[in-house]
Order: structure tokens, then sequence, then C-alpha cells
């Protein structure tokens, strides 16, 4: 048997935020029938961050969010019909004075919307985002977003 070899992939993406009511709540995205964070590759040329800011801007449909913090990367393996890739995703945790979104539909997006920050670790499709969104959640408590 032959060990996989992976290509990498790098991406970005954010935890957007804001307070409804004295709660957090998260900017989620609806995408092939999961909640997901907005995210995705980088291009060339571009920093991480401006990638994790564009693409939330893309899937979303609102202007370039503002960076508040770094909540580090996450790690997955994956095959498609292009071939086997570990993509590590580097998340920031971002503000946004937009109050209408609009799905990316061409990537799959149906839905996008504010999630109460308890909700939205309950209901993330996949354990990474569980734990970008424990990460950020730890970020918020401690009052470092301001």
């Amino acid at each position: 048997m032959s060990e996989t070899v992976y290509k990498p992939v790098t991406a970005a993406g954010g935890v957007v935020f804001t307070q409804i009511d004295g709660k957090p709540h998260v900017l989620m995205i609806y995408r092939n029938d999961v909640w997901d964070l907005p995210k995705g590759k980088l291009d060339k040329g571009e920093s991480i961050p401006e990638c994790a800011a564009r693409e939330v801007s893309e899937e979303t449909g609102c202007p370039l969010p503002k960076i508040k913090a770094e909540l580090g990367t996450t790690l997955h393996q994956y095959t498609d019909k292009w071939g086997d890739f570990e993509k590590t995703t580097w998340w920031y945790a971002m503000q946004t004075n937009a109050k209408k979104f609009s799905p990316q539909t061409d990537e799959g997006i149906t839905k996008v919307c504010w999630i109460e920050l308890k909700r939205a670790r309950e209901i993330a499709g996949f354990e990474n985002l569980k734990e970008v969104l424990n990460r950020f959640a730890s970020i918020f408590d401690e009052g470092n977003l301001s």
C-alpha cells in the first residue's frame, strides 16, 4: 500500500461577530446543507489576512470586514476530483457594520445570518469549526476584542 501524498492548500476565513441583546452572535453561512464559517483559498500575491477578509466579503456579500484578532489555524485533509489535499486554514475574529448580507450562491451558499454564539457552537457542521468558535468564545469572554 502506498501512502497518500497530500498537496498543501492555504486558506483563510473569519468569525464575524456582533452583539445582539447583549449576547455575542456570529455570522454563519449555510453551504451544501451544512452550517459553516466563511473561508476560502489564498489567491496568488495576497496576504493571509487579506484572503480572510476577501473571502468573508465574497461569501457573505458584506464590505471588507475589520480584523480584530487572530484565532489560529485548523488543518484537515480531503479528496476531490482534482486529488488529495491538506488544507491549513487561518482564522480571524472580525467585525462589519453591514446590516444586509447576500449569499454567494455560485459557491453553494444559500443562507447568511447572525446566530447566537452558543447555538453556533452546537450547529457548526465540522469539528474544526467548533474548535475555532471555542477559541473565539475564549477571547470574547476575556474582553480582548474591543
